[in-house]
């Protein structure tokens, strides 16, 4: 018998449908009743072999099964179940990519922010939203319930089990990496070939830049500038890349008397911003600008009167821009209201430590290899606060691996 290892145990690899087999004939017969030869050719036993005493043979080390006692594949049976009642960090892979999978495709039926509110949904409400069949909606459903992505609230409604968020979070890296960064995953060829061409023929799509990212920033970097923003009590928060504006929409759910802007060049993110907005119930209180960060340097009407300005991995777009970087920044501390602050959440190269560097090592070789953007390290964000008349900043590590918050006050 083939065995397997779960964990440190090595056990037999079988599970429950390996309890009854087929003899010559078509009929089921459970397999207690063949003996060792019958099962590997499929043919029943006379049942004369290996029943001769009340003993039988038992492995070494292990006691002889005695009449009564539970039948071998029926131990083995147990163990087997046991060993699959957890996932081990072997299976973790195949339990992401399923999750992430199913997740996905909530999303693009536009289900996933009725699903975070929280509250219990019916399969009507839920197929309403997506525009779809009802019975269709209904076996998706089945299938997120199947995966404990979904739990049944009593009658036909259902609501999202504790751990939803952090299935969110953790999905988010796998459709970053995989789905908002497709054109350089399958077309590296052509990109270290043809750098230029290959950027003008290939390119991201923003509406899964800005998913992927915001589900990302759930727990990965969100918590850290949340906490930043909380704490100034700003009436106008203004978000420079803000992608799908999770993170000022949840600001906005916190904060009943501000108001938001929400910048980004990429017209899917904003629709998807606005869209998102509507559906929290704070569409009113966000205006979505769809403009490029570097407009700023220009003309800083969407960053004028701001209590808090945040830019959410977009500086580093700019660095390579000449002065645009420090113009912009100059502009945003100009904009900001006495007391205010500047927020920039950015990562640096290639982080060393363990948790980081794996992640860190793809995030670095996508920006630099496909992106032409060279992360600065934490030393050099410094400097160029500095530059642009700020006189303290200060960094705070984020959970998002290699991801930093650079603070400056006015």
């Amino acid at each position: 018998m083939p065995t397997g290892t779960v964990g440190t145990a090595t056990i037999p690899l079988m599970c429950r449908a390996a309890r009854t087999s087929t003899n010559p004939t078509g009929s089921r017969a459970p397999p207690h009743s063949l003996s060792p030869a019958a099962r590997r050719q499929g043919t029943r036993d006379s049942g004369t072999e290996d029943r001769r005493g009340a003993d039988r043979a038992a492995p070494a080390g292990r006691a002889p099964y005695r009449s009564g006692t539970a039948e071998p594949e029926m131990i083995v049976e147990m163990e087997w179940e046991s060993a699959m009642s957890s996932i081990s960090p072997s299976e973790t892979a195949a339990d992401l990519a399923a999750v992430a999978a199913l997740l996905e495709m909530a999303d693009r039926l536009g289900i996933v922010p009725l699903l975070e509110r929280g509250e219990p949904v019916t399969t009507a409400q839920l197929a309403a939203a997506a525009d779809v069949p009802e019975e269709g909606m209904g076996g998706f459903l089945s299938a997120l319930v199947a995966a404990a992505l979904l739990v049944p609230a009593g009658g036909k409604e259902f609501r999202i089990p504790d751990d939803f968020a952090d299935r969110i979070y953790q999905s988010g890296y796998l459709t970053w990496s995989l789905r908002a960064n497709q054109p350089y995953v399958e077309h590296p060829a052509e990109f270290l070939r043809d750098p230029v061409g290959a950027a003008a023929q290939y390119q991201r799509n923003g509406r899964e830049v800005a998913v992927s990212s915001r589900w990302i920033g759930s727990q990965g970097f969100y918590p850290a500038a949340t906490e930043a923003i909380l704490a100034a009590r700003p009436q106008r928060i203004v978000d420079l890349g803000a992608g799908a504006a999770g993170l000022l929409i949840d600001l906005l759910g916190r904060l009943p008397g501000s108001t938001g802007v929400a910048l980004d060049m990429s017209a899917g993110a904003c629709q998807e911003a606005a869209r998102a907005a509507l559906a929290a119930g704070v569409g009113d209180r966000l205006e979505v600008v769809e403009r490029p960060i570097q407009s700023i340097a220009e003309d800083p009407a969407p960053v004028a009167g701001a209590d808090v300005i945040h830019a959410g991995f977009v500086f580093h777009d700019i660095v390579q821009e000449g002065d645009v970087f420090d113009r912009v920044l100059r502009r945003c501390r100009e904009a900001l209201r006495p007391g205010g602050i500047m927020a920039i959440t950015d990562a640096v190269p290639y982080a060393p430590a363990e948790r980081e560097r794996r992640f860190s090592a793809l995030f670095t070789y996508l920006h630099a290899g496909f992106m032409n953007v060279e992360l600065p390290p934490e030393e050099d964000w410094l400097a160029r606060f500095r530059q642009a008349g700020f006189e303290q900043a200060r960094c705070v590590p984020h959970r998002f691996p290699a991801g930093r918050l650079f603070i400056a006050a006015k």
